[in-house]
């Protein structure tokens, strides 16, 4: 029995999934299915999902995996989703939305909060502490242990294990064995306290450890309180504590009538366990095997002793030996020694094992040392390269007293303004470098600022002359373009080497640019991309006047200077106007777009405008793709036009059909633009390639609580609310059908799939509510801060791209 219940620990240990077997063990429950299994006794840990957010969808993804570990241990995984069938009594209820439960004989047996069920590790460990909760024991100070020694004495040995925290691997492992395990031994559980010290482990060691102590044979003969105690070596896992329960059973000595060199090697479960010979003469046999005996106590869980008898005539060995040993590694020879204490041997096996235990402890040290120093990745990084200075040939050092000269020799100075502790600003100050060094040699001079040091040049002190041309600088870092003689522009893109890099470059051109000849026309047109930009090509905008004083060119140069470093702009007047207008059908004045993904085809005119900022906002229009590729880069700026989402998910091609496949989608979706006209414009139509765009996948899985088969269609960020729907994934996704789908979502007779979470970000557990905790001790302090929420109230004091964090898509 004991086999086949071993064949399971390591089963589940190994994660293994048999062929054929179905990908996921999580159900997703309807009302009625739930009652029924709720009602037929059977053991459920179910979440009852009514909102969507990227934390959520994490820990359904946890979830998940964990339902197949589960499952072996009787336990059914699964999910209510409220949004499609609300269940009374749970659906409604706001401490839901934060809580999995745990249901036994038809009734709720525990909540867990998803702070302690965070991860795979966590939601099986806690779920089987809850079902062994009468089983396994929790110990705080030696009086604790002692008393569960005495009980367990003549009946039960003990596992004694250590964690440093619950919800790990190692408190995973520890429950696994036990559930196995629990009626053969006595599972105590240690997390800290004086007991520590009884067993001799420092309470600051993050080291889990296991004991066996010998409580069930020869209790009367015990001189000692305490039961006589094993300690596993090695680090806690499932394995290796199946192994060392394993090597518990193993008898104590073994006697032997043949050589060392004919023993067979030990079988499973012993096979990794190395072998101790000790040799005795029948006149001194009783007192050998009380020697054998003592040391094999000392021995256990390192080696097995087997006694050798040298009466039997298969026994060669030479009279000087008096001791031998042989690993389990396959070839390995047995070696022969004479012994002049029992100590000597146990060094043998010991001392490897403290070695390893002293580095590892030393690694914990380190790490635990980094820990408190570094707080996270980008932290670390910039701990690591905190000496790494930019280089200084290429980088110009602006300061107080040389800031307007170095403006005013050059025709363009890019400046970062930086925190030199700021782990942000050091991370971008690598990419400004790289920058820089593509630029060396043109008439760009990149250049930082310490706004450390130089505070006065950073806040943008008045009364400087001359005066300093921009704004106070509030946020690390800052890119800044300074030309001479003009106020500076802010970039507000991706802070990436190849974004800035681009932006840097498109900006290094007037804006507009005037072509007074054909030629210049067709240079300005036919302009390739940016150096170092293999693949992009830049939008173009070109502006047709008859005099540069019209006040449409005055319009015209104003938008250009705002989508400087984004888009070409230029500028034709006179007889070439005239001339491009009457090629392109349309009449002065006139500006026509050219898309960098519209290729051989009529560049579009804008309408007449009333405004720069009017003109600006055709141009952005006129600018977007009809179905664009959804980025991390486009995003924010595809969430600020502030349309609902029409965006179409697609997987990575694997063959020649997969890319047939994806493009038909993308032709249908384009047939869903055309065939709605201005009707939907309310919405902006996209596609996300998780192949190029991975993350798109926990982005997917948030919105609809788990990852539906691809392609998927999803409306969301409606202007209207939170809510995200699903197009039928079983429908074929063809324009007319999209458009009644679309149809019935604006009707409300569609259901929604899921809502999106809101944007606040509350603290992950009580402790770490430090405003309350704030509040608490400063009474005054609350009140005030009550104060200013009530005054910001119908405000929004954000500006519009804030309103959605990268996290939320």
């Amino acid at each position: 029995m004991w086999t086949c219940i071993a064949a399971l620990l390591l089963q589940v240990a190994l994660g293994g999934r048999a062929e054929g077997a179905s990908p996921s063990a999580l159900t997703e429950y309807t009302a009625a299915d739930f009652s029924d299994e709720l009602h037929s006794g059977k053991t459920l840990f179910i979440y009852f999902q009514q909102l969507v957010s990227s934390t959520i969808s994490l820990f359904l993804v946890e979830l998940d995996q964990s339902a197949d570990a589960l499952q072996h241990y009787g336990v059914l995984v699964g999910k209510v989703n409220c949004n499609k069938e609300p269940f009374h009594g749970y659906c409604a209820e706001e401490k839901a939305i934060n809580t999995v439960f745990l249901f036994r004989g038809g009734k709720e047996f525990l909540g867990f909060s998803l702070d302690t069920v965070f991860d795979v590790n966590s939601i099986v460990s806690e779920v089987l502490f809850a079902i062994l909760r009468e089983e396994i024991k929790y110990v705080h100070t030696e009086t604790d242990l002692l008393a569960m020694e005495k009980a367990a004495r003549g009946k039960k040995d003990i596992a004694l294990c250590y964690v440093s925290s619950l919800g790990t691997q190692e408190h995973r492992s520890m429950m696994e064995t036990a559930y196995v395990y629990g009626s053969k031994y006595q599972f105590i559980l240690i997390t800290g306290g004086p007991v520590l010290n009884h067993l001799g482990v420092d309470e600051t060691s993050r080291s889990s450890q296991v004991w066996f102590l010998h409580c069930s044979a020869h209790s009367r003969s015990m001189t000692s309180e305490h039961c006589p105690s094993t300690r596993m070596g090695k680090p806690l896992s499932t394995l290796s504590l199946h192994t060392f329960l394993q090597l518990m059973e193993a008898p104590l000595v073994s006697e032997v009538y043949e050589d060392p060199s004919s023993v067979r090697p030990p079988q499973y479960p012993y096979q990794d366990t190395p072998q101790v010979f000790l040799f005795s003469r029948p006149a001194t046999k009783r007192e050998d095997l009380d020697k054998a005996t003592a040391l094999a106590w000392r021995l256990r869980g390192l080696a097995l002793l087997l006694l050798v008898h040298r009466q039997s005539p298969a026994v060669k060995t030479p009279e000087e030996y008096n001791a031998a040993y042989k690993l389990p590694e396959k070839g390995s020879e047995v070696k022969y020694l004479h012994s002049n204490s029992p100590d000597e041997l146990l060094e043998l096996f010991s001392n490897p094992v403290d070695e390893e235990e002293e580095e590892e402890e030393e690694d914990d040290e380190e790490e635990e040392a980094a820990l408190d120093m570094l707080d996270d990745e980008i932290a670390e990084s910039v701990f690591e390269n905190r000496l790494n200075l930019p280089d200084a040939d290429s980088l110009a050092q602006l300061t107080s007293d040389n800031f307007h000269d170095t403006v005013a020799q050059s025709s363009l100075t890019v400046a970062l303004f930086y925190l030199p502790w700021n782990a942000v600003s050091k991370a971008v100050l690598s990419s400004f470098s790289d920058v820089a060094e593509r630029l060396e040699g043109s008439e760009v001079q990149m250049s930082v600022v310490n706004c450390a040091e130089w505070t006065d040049l950073c806040a943008a002190e008045s009364g400087s002359s001359p005066p300093i041309p921009f704004q106070p600088i509030t946020a690390f870092p800052t890119v800044l373009l300074l030309r001479p003689k003009e106020s500076a522009q802010r970039y507000g893109g991706m802070l990436g080497t190849e974004a800035l890099h681009r932006f840097i470059t498109l900006s290094q051109p007037p804006s507009p640019v005037l072509l007074s000849t054909q030629e210049e026309v067709t240079s300005f047109l036919l302009e390739g991309p940016p150096p170092g930009s293999a693949g992009y090509r830049p939008d173009r905008a070109l502006g047709l006047f008859e005099t540069l004083s019209d006040a449409g060119a005055r319009q015209f140069a104003e938008a250009a200077k705002s989508l400087r470093g984004e888009v070409l702009t230029g500028l034709l007047t006179d007889d070439l106007a005239e001339k491009w207008a009457a090629e392109h059908g349309v009449g002065l004045p006139a500006t026509l777009v050219l898309p960098s993904w519209a290729k051989h085809t009529r560049p579009p005119a804008l309408p007449a405008s009333a405004s720069a900022q009017e003109l600006l906002s055709h141009i952005s229009t006129a600018l977007l793709h009809p179905v664009p590729e959804l980025t991390v880069e486009n995003l924010p700026s595809f969430l600020a036009l502030g349309k609902g989402l029409l965006l179409l998910f697609v997987g990575e091609e694997e063959d020649e059909i997969g890319h047939t496949q994806n493009h038909a989608l993308l032709e249908e979706m384009r047939e869903v633009v055309e065939l709605g006209g201005d009707w939907m414009a309310r919405y902006l139509v996209c596609w996300l390639h998780l192949g190029r765009t991975p993350a798109g996948m926990s982005v997917l899985g948030s919105y609809l609580g788990s990852m539906p088969p691809l392609p998927a269609l999803v409306l969301t960020h409606l202007p209207s609310g939170s809510e995200v729907y699903q197009y039928s994934p079983n429908t074929p996704i063809l324009a007319s059908s999209v458009l009644q789908w679309l149809q019935r979502v604006e009707d409300g007779t569609e259901s929604a799939a899921g809502k999106l979470g809101e944007d606040s970000w509350p603290p992950t557990a009580e402790l770490f509510d430090f405003l309350k905790i704030m509040d608490m001790q400063d009474p005054d302090l609350s009140r005030q801060r009550a104060s200013e929420a009530k005054a910001e109230e119908g405000g929004d004091s954000f500006p519009a791209r804030d309103k959605y964090p990268h996290t939320e898509l």
